[in-house]
């Protein structure tokens, strides 16, 4: 696996078209380009990393697997009526859906199915609360009490969140938002704004590498049915437009963000990090996507495969 890693920053390193940095983000715009990084948490807790695998950035819809976590928690299946969990073959912020489908996003990891989702850990608390609630919940996944909020993404998400603010109205006029648009959007854009490097990011994802169980505590995080659906949505969704081809070519669950990161987690044997800033043209990362390709094919893994 140190082998793949090393090969794998080599080859990076070489790279010269590197996809575009999201530039309607102000906070995300000046992100040297050139960064890369990765990071892998075996199942038997080993931890090999490369590049700029301790250097924190902005998750952005990484956030999206977490928060749901949260939510099923909170209201259980129940979720999946306000919630699709069918992969929408439209970017990450469409509208399009919506209105045909009665304001029930397609599924929780387009923009209005996380900002649903964002209702729902805002529960009867305040934003502040929830917004609490996800980091504590983040930070104790990893194990790591350094993740933070960069409250300069934040400020950026909700000064250029028009299309988000329009979604969470929209859905609100059917029904499908139970508490303020704004209250669920602050909640939302601070989950966006989460930074972490990708060995924390690695760390986190550990207990859906195995079937829900924290591995620092041996207890449940969440039951291995809800895992191994999570998984799924991850393989199916977790690319917006882009995911049937990485599934097609990656073959393992993966859920990326605009900020260049991508968690990916192979059942039973790793979660994996890799961040690379610049963007391919389905806006997730270029270079990241690569690196999981080259990652996947070296160590043989795909769960189309024992």
């Amino acid at each position: 696996m140190a082998t793949a890693v090393a090969e794998i920053v080599a080859h990076a390193a070489t790279v010269a078209d590197r996809g575009k940095v999201a530039d309607y983000i102000p906070s995300l715009r000046r992100i040297d380009s050139a960064r890369f990084g990765i990071a892998i948490v075996a199942a038997d807790g080993a931890v090999h990393t490369g590049g700029d695998a301790d250097e924190p950035f902005s998750i952005q819809s990484v956030s999206k697997v977490f928060a749901l976590t949260l939510a099923l928690g909170k209201v259980g299946a129940s979720l999946w009526r306000r919630v699709g969990v069918e992969p929408s073959g439209t970017a990450f912020n469409s509208v399009v859906q919506l209105e045909a489908e009665k304001g029930i996003p397609r599924n929780p990891f387009i923009n209005a199915g996380a900002i649903v989702v964002s209702d729902v850990v805002l529960g009867a608390g305040k934003p502040r609360d929830a917004i609490g609630d996800i980091v504590r919940f983040v930070r104790f996944l990893c194990g790591d009490q350094t993740v933070f909020i960069d409250s300069d993404v934040a400020n950026s998400e909700a000064a250029t969140g028009f299309r988000n603010i329009a979604l969470g109205n929209y859905m609100r006029s059917f029904g499908n938002m139970h508490h303020g648009v704004e209250d669920a959007l602050k909640v939302y854009f601070h989950q966006c704004a989460i930074a972490m490097s990708c060995r924390q990011l690695a760390m986190a994802g550990r207990y859906l590498m195995l079937e829900g169980i924290h591995p620092d505590t041996g207890d449940a995080v969440v039951t291995a049915l809800r895992a191994r659906r999570i998984l799924s949505l991850m393989l199916t969704c977790g690319h917006y437009d882009g995911s049937g081809e990485f599934a097609f070519r990656v073959g393992i669950p993966g859920k990326s963000g605009v900020g260049g990161g991508i968690l990916a987690i192979v059942p039973g044997k790793a979660s994996i990090a890799v961040w690379s800033p610049g963007l391919n043209h389905r806006g997730n990362s270029k270079l990241g996507s690569e690196a999981l390709e080259r990652l996947a094919a070296a160590m043989n893994w795909s769960v189309f495969t024992s």
